[in-house]
């Protein structure tokens, strides 16, 4: 037993487990904030636009008596299987809203980075080789002869 627990310390404290963990609290702490961006800010915009529509409201009485009812609650309180598309419309806009949501985060990102990459770039060393000109082979920048073709290198050539 005490094999096992050792096992399954070593296994929850690798770097890669504890990082899933972390990526999974900070997942749910998003949904949130994207659940509260559509419900809050997205539907009333949409409900705006459709004049009036409540897209949770919408669904369909699965039975072929002629009955109507006003909500999702009461088509299950009286018994009756529903098929609740707007629920489903909810999540379709739920899923683009975050896509959209970390598809800008992601941009931002590298973004970010590509910044960072552009000032090591320009803090680049001196060169430490040039070209012979005479064989055109590579030669060091402080060679005054060109140990390929043995030809002097002109000063004007000679690093100073």
């Amino acid at each position: 037993m005490k094999g096992f627990i050792q096992e399954f310390k070593t296994f929850i404290m690798r770097g890669n487990v504890m990082n899933l963990a972390v990526g999974v609290i900070i997942g749910g702490a998003f949904q949130a904030i994207v659940n509260s961006l559509v419900n809050d800010i997205v539907s009333p915009v949409l409900s705006l636009i459709t004049k009036g529509i409540n897209f949770a409201d919408k669904f369909i009485v699965l039975t072929t008596e002629d009955v109507s009812f006003a909500t999702v609650e009461a088509a299950k309180e009286a018994g009756y299987a529903t098929l609740n598309y707007g629920s489903f419309v909810t999540a379709i806009i739920n899923f683009i809203t975050m896509a959209i949501v970390i598809f800008l985060l992601v941009k931002a990102i590298n973004k970010i980075m590509e910044l960072g990459k552009k000032k090591e770039e320009a803090t680049e060393e001196a060169p430490t080789t040039k070209t012979c000109p005479f064989c055109k082979s590579e030669i060091s920048i402080d060679a005054v002869k060109c140990p390929n073709c043995t030809s002097d290198i002109p000063e004007e050539e000679v690093a100073e």
